[in-house]
């Protein structure tokens, strides 16, 4: 089991975007398996008033691939963390394709992420799955391509005539 301070040694996101709670499974350069729970305290509820309808408290879809996409990114920095984008190696999500949303979610709902690696190469990755919430497939991706650069290479600015 894996939890938030071990997540946040290996990816940099954090309060409010960091949307993973813990990894309960991981199979290094292969496949993971990571939770998150949604709740209505979190930031994107707070504009829906006290007489919202049932259906205005679903999860944003945006939020449930972003959160898929942060195992995803646990999964291929497992090897070699990088908590601080300003060195080492950035990681950035460059495509993603063959997105599948299988119904809403609400709160009170626990996602369960899995995610595969399907090939690595110097420099980039491509991993594939689903989110679940019990039995019913919430979310599919069939591909998600991450990228890794040397972050001076992104931080500083390009010399005259080269492209950013």
């Amino acid at each position: 089991m894996i939890d938030v301070s071990a997540i946040k040694r290996v990816i940099p996101h954090r309060h409010p975007v960091l949307l993973l709670d813990r990894v309960t499974d991981v199979v290094p350069g292969r496949s993971l398996t990571a939770v998150k729970a949604v709740t209505c305290n979190e930031p994107w509820y707070a504009a829906v008033d006290d007489t919202a309808r049932p259906w205005e408290y679903r999860y944003p879809p945006t939020l449930l691939v972003e959160s898929w996409c942060q195992a995803a990114a646990f999964l291929v920095g497992w090897a070699r963390p990088n908590p601080d984008v300003l060195s080492g190696e950035v990681m950035l999500g460059v495509g993603i394709s063959g997105v599948r949303f299988g119904g809403p979610v609400f709160p009170g709902a626990v996602l369960r992420h899995h995610v595969r690696l399907r090939r690595a190469v110097t420099g980039a990755a491509i991993c594939e799955g689903e989110t679940a919430v019990g039995a019913r497939t919430v979310l599919s991706v069939a591909d998600f391509v991450l990228a890794l650069r040397p972050a001076d290479t992104l931080l500083r600015a390009p010399a005259a005539g080269e492209r950013p």
